[in-house]
């Protein structure tokens, strides 16, 4: 066995000319050198494309895909298509506006190499809002009530975390045969990402193991395509939870401590949360229809639920009628702002 095997880094990227760079150049100062790069570039319309050519010319393991748009609903190709490119034994994902820090491989590759029965290696992360050093949090979160569940012991107790932890996927050190065996990464229910599926699916494989230090930061940024699709997030995370739940061996489900019950009760309110998410990141678009729509939505859904979140959304339905955002109400009251 290799000490130093292969890591194929898939980088999917659309409309990063301002972040891409950065990217790259946290993968070039990765302490652990056996690395291949697989960025591909979604049909990106602004220089991205130019800048990852610029490196690419420089170092050969940096290998890069341009191919036509296929958006966020279609993201499983767009890594699919990277995993069948790569040749490593081990997949990480970098997506085109995160960072990792220099020894994020060197601290995961023994690790999930001393144990071959490890499925995934994941760890902490930041979001940052874009500066890289303007940290706003730390995940997971919540390592008191949930640490216990981190490396899915039992097998399929991570599922336990998700309701109010996140898993950085930016963290992701993934066994490729494992991968292989869940029919690669997975999307579904019109869900905007494949990270959620995918761990689930792996978390009935075997364990995981988590790794307490920050491996890298991802950007919070308003130009995200995430940030305008927070309902499509939790309507296709729901539906995800739901099958998942449903579909577990009893054996496992004998150690998870939610039922579905809660799980329902857990969407409704985070629906309310998403159209509120939505209706501000479309305020920020000047999208102002649009975002008096998801305000309505948010106001009425499911009764008195998430009052706080309802008044919110009322403070910028007023605000979409002036045809401006609320991003400066909540620098003000020490909030976090998507713009200066």
């Amino acid at each position: 066995m290799s000490l130093t095997p292969l890591v194929s880094i898939i980088t999917p990227t659309y409309n990063h000319e301002k972040y891409i760079g950065a990217c790259i150049e946290s993968v070039l100062r990765q302490s652990y050198t056996n690395w291949e790069l697989i960025i591909v570039n979604d049909g990106s319309t602004d220089r991205t494309s130019d800048v990852i050519r610029e490196y690419a010319t420089r170092d050969h393991r940096i290998k890069q895909f341009d191919r036509l748009n296929v958006g966020i609903f279609q993201l499983a190709q767009t890594y699919n298509f990277a995993l069948q490119e790569a040749k490593g034994e081990y997949i990480a994902i970098l997506e085109g506006d995160d960072v990792w820090v220099p020894e994020k491989l060197a601290i995961q590759v023994p690790l999930i190499i001393r144990d071959k029965d490890v499925v995934l290696c994941w760890g902490r992360a930041t979001s940052v809002i874009e500066d890289v050093g303007n940290v706003h949090e730390n995940h997971p979160r919540n390592g008191k009530k949930n640490g216990v569940y981190y490396n899915n012991q039992p097998t399929g107790t991570i599922f336990n975390v998700i309701f109010d932890d996140f898993l950085p996927p930016l963290t992701f050190l993934i066994r490729r045969t494992f991968l292989e065996k869940t029919g690669g990464f997975i999307q579904s229910h019109s869900f905007p990402a494949v990270d959620l599926p995918t761990v689930l699916a792996l978390s009935k494989l075997g364990k995981f193991h988590f790794v307490d230090a920050v491996l890298g930061s991802w950007r919070l940024h308003a130009s995200q395509t995430t940030k305008s699709n927070s309902v499509n997030i939790v309507l296709g995370s729901s539906e995800i939870v739901r099958e998942h739940y449903r579909n577990l061996d009893p054996e496992i489900r004998k150690n998870i401590i939610y039922d579905e019950r809660f799980i329902n009760r857990f969407y409704k309110k985070l629906i309310v949360i998403g159209y509120a998410r939505s209706g501000r990141f479309k305020l920020i678009k000047k999208d102002f229809k649009g975002a008096r729509r998801d305000y309505v939505n948010a106001m009425f859904f499911h009764g008195l639920a998430e009052p706080g979140w309802k008044l919110r959304a009322l403070v910028g339905y007023v605000f979409s009628f002036f045809r401006t955002d609320v991003e400066g109400v909540a620098k003000m009251l020490g909030k976090k702002a998507y713009r200066s």
